[in-house]
């Protein structure tokens, strides 16, 4: 808080890392579409435009120029003011240059020369000095020791001709400059200098570094004239100066001159300051209340601009604990180096809020016109866009079905006045149009209602009809077939059969070497003889149909597991059984015991890993009405492929290559809709399969079945 800084950016200034948002630029878009869609929007933007468009530009232009103009004065004024403390700083460097001029030059300094060495030509010194103002006065001879003094009697004796000001004075032209001298310099030429000059530094935000903790180097107005005797003969040099080390009296009539009263209107005041380096040594600026703020440092920004380039300083900075316009300028010593820093600044508060409350009024001013052209433009816009409004509200309402909206009378006797009424008008012959081309449409949906109904059901009772004779030629062809397959395969199986019988019986004993081949010779040859049954039991279901009777389901379950635990043991198949249904159903018993069989090694041979089959039974009711019962078989195997449910039911598909007819589920969906049911699948790769065999209370029979194939295409998601 103690150091000046060049001002921070004010507040709500853009930061350039931020990312603009996606939500601003799609509500613009939005709002782009609206008005593009909207002749209200579009008149509101065209009467809006000037008012919201053209005023804020202005208004951006004259804060943008005011804020031009309020720097630019300010920086002009900071400049002549540092200009004027320029002037009367030189001022008193040449004041305190004539005044060791004119005590060189004094014919009682001349008499007094001889007496040098003297107590009483120190105590004529001491009393010169004090009358000039000067913090000390010394006698030099011509080799530059000082041989008397004005501070403490007479100075060390050593020779200060490499000082600038001393050695032009020894050439004979009075010179004066400002000089830092170092705490051994200061010890030189007096003691009490040296404890004048030392200041403690006071830690300061955003200053370069120093390791010191205190000042303890003097910064001097350093003066030398030459001391002629009555011959005009150059006998010795009268050196002398001032110490600005906490020279409050210097800088406060400094700030005075610079700072009149009524220089700086609005409450603001002004400040000045000496610095040694970048410490203040001399300032009227204050710390706290009654403090000033010595030993202060200024800024790194500042100090290298000013000290290390050499260049003059103005702008807004904050000065120890307020923003002061401020000036900074360097101070050169004898030798060309720069020492110091002179600085002046006016509070800038005062003028920031003046130019606040200018800016305020004449924005408020601009709002109030704004404002007022836009009331006045909305309710003149309003005439115009009212009627449209209108129209196209009625266009809305007749889009969702409100045919009798209507704009109706307004206001306006204008063009738009005119079309609104002949918009009414045209809506009045559409809505007569309309009825009448309603009531075509009712009578001709009704006609092709009508035709549409015989068309559908001409059309199911041909394609019933093609299926049939489809069907019927294909199992009359398969008929044919099995049945000339079956006659002329038994007879050799026949023969094989009583062969083998006679072959064992002949042989006996001998036969003993290959009773195993024997064995699988009659093993293939039953084979032979179930595959032609089979395909007779297909092709002629008729001729292997049973009586039926009232069967209960669960028992028919529950026989088939007797007959197939073997498989389930062999296969390490587990089983979840959950029999509920109570109704029996009309169906062949030993018929339905083979479709179930069938399904379940079906199940066993899908989990070739172990798994577990579900068996269930439950009531088929629909509607509220009981049907009959539903059967499920559920195993966890591998999934029937989505390409292969469609055919599964085909005859003589299967998956398992070299094993099985592929007869199995065709000759079992023959069965099941015989008695009027059906069976069902569900399954996906991976996921295991579940059939589902849903019997009738009643049977229904159907003579000629349909290929079971097209049936469970639509029937699978019952």
């Amino acid at each position: 808080m103690l150091d000046p800084s060049p001002a921070p950016p004010a507040a709500g200034s853009p930061c350039p890392d931020d990312e603009p948002s996606a939500a601003p630029a799609a509500r613009a878009w939005r709002l782009a579409e609206r008005v593009r869609t909207s002749v209200r929007l579009k008149l509101l933007a065209l009467v809006l435009a000037p008012l919201l468009l053209g005023v804020p530009l202005l208004l951006a232009l004259v804060w943008t120029w005011g804020n031009q103009a309020y720097d630019h004065l300010l920086t002009f004024k900071i400049s002549s003011d540092l200009v004027s403390a320029h002037e009367y700083f030189d001022h008193v460097r040449a004041s305190v240059g004539q005044d060791v001029q004119a005590l060189a030059e004094s014919s009682r300094l001349v008499r007094q020369i001889e007496g040098a060495a003297t107590s009483e030509f120190s105590t004529l010194l001491e009393s010169m000095a004090v009358r000039r103002g000067l913090d000390f006065l010394h006698y030099l001879d011509l080799e530059g020791r000082p041989l008397g003094g004005s501070l403490g009697g007479r100075p060390l004796p050593v020779a200060r001709d490499e000082w600038p000001v001393v050695a032009a004075a020894l050439g004979g032209s009075a010179h004066s400059t400002v000089e830092r001298l170092s705490p051994q310099a200061l010890e030189r030429i007096a003691p009490a200098l040296r404890q004048r000059a030392w200041l403690p530094l006071v830690e300061t935000r955003a200053a370069a570094p120093d390791p010191r903790s205190a000042e303890d180097r003097g910064l001097i107005i350093h003066a030398a004239a030459p001391v002629y005797d009555d011959r005009q003969i150059l006998v010795g040099v009268l050196e002398g100066g001032v110490l600005l080390n906490g020279n409050l009296a210097m800088v406060d009539r400094l700030n005075a001159i610079v700072y009149r009263d009524g220089s700086l209107p609005l409450g603001s005041r002004g400040t000045a300051t000496l610095f040694l380096g970048d410490t203040r040594i001399a300032t009227n600026v204050h710390l706290f209340e009654g403090t000033r703020a010595l030993g202060t440092r200024v800024s790194q920004a500042v100090r290298e601009r000013v000290l290390e380039r050499g260049e003059v300083w103005h702008g807004t900075a904050f000065v120890v604990n307020d923003h002061y316009v401020s000036g900074y300028e360097p101070i050169v010593d004898g030798r060309g180096e720069r020492v110091g820093m002179l600085y002046v600044g006016f509070l800038e508060a005062p003028f920031r809020e003046a130019k606040r409350m200018a800016m305020g009024a004449l924005f408020a001013l601009f709002i109030l016109i704004s404002v007022a052209g836009t009331v006045f433009s909305l309710r003149w816009a309003r005439s115009v866009f009212q009627p449209i409004e209108r129209m196209n509200t009625v266009i809305q309402r007749v889009a969702h079905g409100e045919a009798a909206a209507r704009v109706g009378a307004v206001a306006s006797r204008d063009e738009l006045g005119r079309l609104a009424g002949e918009f009414d008008h045209l809506l009045d012959t559409l809505a007569a149009k309309r009825e009448e081309l309603q009531r075509w449409a009712d009578e001709l949906d009704r006609k092709v209602a009508a035709r549409t109904a015989e068309l559908r059901e001409a059309n199911d009772t041909l394609r019933r009809a093609q299926r049939r004779l489809v069907m019927s030629a294909k199992l009359a062809a398969i008929g044919e077939l099995t049945a000339g397959v079956a006659h002329e395969m038994n007879n050799p199986v026949a023969v094989i059969q009583g062969n083998l019988d006679v072959l064992r019986d002949v042989l006996g004993t001998a036969a003993d070497p290959v009773r195993q081949e024997i064995r699988l010779i009659h093993q293939q040859v039953d084979r032979i003889r179930q595959i032609v049954a089979k395909l007779l039991q297909f092709a002629r279901p008729g001729e292997f149909a049973g009586y039926t009777e009232a069967v209960d389901v669960n028992g028919v379950i529950s026989d088939c597991l007797l007959l197939t635990r073997h498989n389930l043991e062999r296969g390490a198949v587990a089983l979840d059984m959950r029999l509920a249904a109570t109704t029996p159903v009309e169906i062949n018993r030993s018929e339905l015991q083979q479709v179930l069989i069938n399904l379940i090694v079906n199940a066993v041979q899908a989990m070739t890993g172990g798994g577990t089959l579900g068996l269930a039974s439950e009531e088929w009711i629909e509607g509220g009405v009981p049907r009959g019962v539903r059967l499920r078989v559920r195993d966890t195997g591998h999934g029937i492929a989505a390409e292969h449910l469609s055919t599964i039911f085909d005859p003589f598909f299967t998956t398992r290559k070299g094993s099985g007819t592929g007869l199995g589920l065709s000759i079992s969906y023959t069965i099941v809709e015989r008695y009027g049911g059906r069976i069902t699948v569900d399954s996906a790769a991976g996921a295991g399969t579940e059939f589902v065999v849903w019997l009738r209370r009643e049977a229904q029979y159907d003579e000629t079945p349909s290929a079971p194939g097209f049936i469970q295409r639509w029937r699978s998601g019952a």
